[in-house]
């Protein structure tokens, strides 16, 4: 593996959580290794390892552009990783505002949803 592969995995870990990333490692296959390879490398290992801006706008930033492009799937573990990244609940209010006002109220409002069942379920656990 590269230094960057290594860093990435490093910073995978630090913003997900090692039991997201053991899960995902564990279901790797030869099929997708060399995709998630390449995801941990340029995802993790340049854009969220850069020094440029902190986690935290990196959190609401990620969530925003999943959230205006229509990648739903992805918010809830993005959200989970706000415990992580020190985004909090009203930085994520603000992002999808952002949302609603450039890319549109439908994906802002369905975003919020996603958000608002995702904090709950994280509520739930810490209990």
């Amino acid at each position: 593996m590269t230094d960057r592969f290594d860093s990435g995995m490093a910073v995978r870990r630090a913003v997900l959580g090692d039991a997201h990333v053991d899960r995902a490692e564990a279901a790797k296959t030869e099929f997708d290794a060399a995709f998630q390879q390449m995801i941990t490398e340029s995802a993790w290992g340049t854009l969220w390892a850069g020094a440029g801006i902190t986690r935290r706008e990196r959190s609401m930033l990620t969530l925003a552009l999943l959230a205006a492009t229509g990648n739903f799937q992805e918010i809830p573990m993005h959200i989970r990783a706000t415990a992580n990244t020190g985004a909090s609940p009203q930085d994520v209010a603000e992002a999808f505002q952002h949302v609603a006002i450039y890319a549109g109220v439908p994906k802002a409002n369905h975003a919020i949803k996603l958000a608002k069942e995702t904090y709950a379920e994280m509520e739930e656990q810490a209990k």
